[in-house]
């Protein structure tokens, strides 16, 4: 299935002036195998080493801290030369020691010839450790659960094709059978979400039900993770988080309220939880904006932010939501949340600088403020089949934008 980071990969390794690369991005997004993909598109040789499955390669980094003495015993372990130019290494699981993560500022500094990649769950926790993390050292590329479009042309490559090739304006007959068939596709991804795993196995089966043990496997794993690898961060408190993401979502203004969790709560309790999921890469904070002016991080509020999940689809089956809900379009207060967290998650493929949202008089709200170049642009989502807002009128009246967006995934198309 196509990744719009197969690009960004290729223009890695084809450029003269490449750090050492490390994936970042959640369990089961696709690391490994954007990898491997990698290797066998632009190299003639590839070299694969598992840390969590070789446990022998540990002391090869352990004991000594040169690079090119590090390639020639790796070149020994695997009995084939590996090549400057021609042949990938790939370093998996690379939080699993220490030492190897922290060689690749070595591997920067005296073997730069060489490609060097990795990926790891959490290595995005690291950063707080910074003696095992080689900060400026390396390339990051941030990876992320497949996007609408992605899962358009896995899915529906019919559709993700008409999507490609819309011009403007459409006759009436073309544009509502274009809608009708979109809304119904944004149903689909609701149910199905963006983990690879997940698609590929609607893609290759159209069962929901597989695709729903696929979800309750990773949502499992996680969890098994925070006991695994939470550090210093009570994995107690990782859980509970993790386990309130819905019920904060299900509340009317969707903000993170500490109290929710439990009764007289602050955010020194559990501050640190929220920040290792966001890290982890399992979680999205959206910070209040205090000001709706360019550029928008010098106007964060910390104290005030909404907390969603990296993927619609996990969060789906976390609310207990039924398939057939969806199907049948039926309208309940949760899928405001729904609606939200997917274009919450379109957002991260998108725009680099990350959306916040603000509010403004005593009642109103705007669900995203995006920085896109100088303008701030206004993101209004809604659910249902009305798609009046009274936050965007008056943010459009008293702010006067450029640009104002209003994103209605289920409502009829209107003329």
């Amino acid at each position: 299935m196509y990744r719009k980071s197969q690009n960004k990969l290729k223009e890695w390794a084809l450029s003269d002036r490449r750090k050492p690369l490390i994936l970042n991005g959640a369990r089961q997004i696709g690391k490994t195998w954007l990898m491997k993909w990698l290797g066998g598109e632009c190299f003639s040789d590839c070299v694969y080493f598992n840390f969590d499955k070789n446990l022998n390669l540990k002391a090869i980094f352990e004991s000594d801290k040169d690079a090119n003495r590090i390639i020639e015993k790796l070149s020994m372990i695997r009995g084939k030369a590996i090549v400057p130019g021609k042949t990938l290494i790939i370093f998996d699981e690379i939080q699993e020691c220490s030492e190897a993560l922290n060689s690749l500022k070595y591997f920067n500094e005296e073997a730069s010839q060489y490609h060097v990649i990795s990926a790891g769950s959490l290595l995005g926790t690291l950063l707080a450790q910074p003696k095992s993390y080689p900060v400026g050292q390396v390339d990051i590329l941030h990876l992320y659960p497949m996007d609408f479009e992605e899962f358009l042309l896995a899915t529906e490559p019919d559709l993700w094709n008409a999507y490609n090739t819309i011009t403007s304006p459409e006759t009436a007959d073309t544009a509502a059978i274009l809608h009708d068939r979109f809304s119904e596709a944004y149903g689909k991804y609701l149910m199905i979400g963006g983990m690879p795993e997940c698609v590929d196995l609607w893609r290759l089966n159209r069962d929901y039900k597989l695709v729903d043990r696929c979800q309750s496997n990773i949502i499992e794993l996680y969890e098994n993770d925070f006991c695994k690898h939470a550090g210093i961060v009570n994995s107690g408190k990782i859980l509970t988080v993790f386990r309130n993401i819905v019920p904060q979502l299900a509340k009317e203004n969707k903000k993170f309220i500490y109290g929710a969790i439990r009764s007289g709560a602050r955010g020194r309790d559990y501050e640190d939880a929220i920040e290792w999921l966001v890290s982890a890469g399992i979680a999205d904070k959206v910070n209040l904006c205090n000001n709706n002016i360019y550029p928008l991080a010098s106007y964060d509020n910390i104290g005030a932010f909404k907390l969603y999940m990296m993927d619609v689809g996990l969060l789906k089956h976390m609310a207990g939501i039924g398939n057939d809900a969806i199907v049948l379009n039926k309208q309940f207060p949760f899928m405001g949340a729904m609606a939200e967290n997917f274009v919450s998650q379109q957002f991260k493929n998108i725009f680099e600088i990350k959306p916040r949202y603000f509010t403004f008089g005593t009642r109103y709200e705007t669900d995203f403020l995006v920085q896109y170049k100088t303008d701030i642009v206004p993101v209004e989502v809604k659910s249902g089949e009305s798609v009046k807002s009274n936050s965007m009128t008056n943010y459009i009246k008293h702010y006067n934008p450029y640009l104002a967006i209003r994103d209605c995934p289920s409502s009829k198309l209107q003329a």
